[in-house]
């Protein structure tokens, strides 16, 4: 397959106009207007995305309604854990708000092939962000399993001083 073929996913509600699919190279720069919209999430640079929507592609998603881009998740395979996908942003326009959007994509990740042997879902999540402590909260009760929350990187760890401490969200087995 050519690395820039869009491939579609499954869409878990066919019931809306969303069109579900991983990304390709040509995305980067709208995932980057994405995570800039939603001023919430750290900005990356702008070459961050095209190598995320090139390298990681088959780990994460891109969510379309009538061809704007209102939905993105990046996810990898952890190297030291192949069982493990570790979800790095979760993004959202506020268009697309309050629709369950983001659960259907990690659940639309968790369906693809490149995760066929993941049993657990791993990612960091900041005390004050309650939407995202809901989501992977609300994964793990679709999914009928654990959610454990251990300490991530603790706020000192990173540069410059005020970033808030990031807990760690693991989610599994399934």
């Amino acid at each position: 397959m050519d690395k820039n073929q869009k491939v579609s996913i499954a869409v878990l509600n066919r019931d809306d106009s969303y069109s579900f699919r991983i990304p390709t190279v040509e995305d980067g720069k709208f995932i980057w207007q994405l995570i800039k919209d939603t001023q919430v999430l750290d900005l990356n640079s702008s070459y961050s995305y095209l190598l995320w929507a090139d390298q990681f592609s088959e780990t994460s998603i891109i969510v379309e309604e009538d061809g704007k881009l209102v939905g993105f998740i990046s996810g990898f395979i952890q190297p030291k854990a192949q069982d493990t996908l570790f979800i790095w942003q979760v993004a959202v326009d506020e268009s697309a708000r309050g629709k369950r959007l983001a659960s259907r994509m990690l659940h639309a990740i968790l369906q693809s092939d490149a995760c066929r042997n993941i049993r657990y879902l791993e990612a960091t999540v900041t005390p004050s962000n309650i939407p995202s402590t809901k989501l992977f909260k609300g994964l793990a009760r679709d999914l009928q399993t654990e959610c454990t929350i251990t300490e991530g990187y603790t706020e000192d760890q990173f540069p410059g001083g005020g970033h808030e401490s990031e807990e760690l969200f693991r989610i599994g087995p399934f």
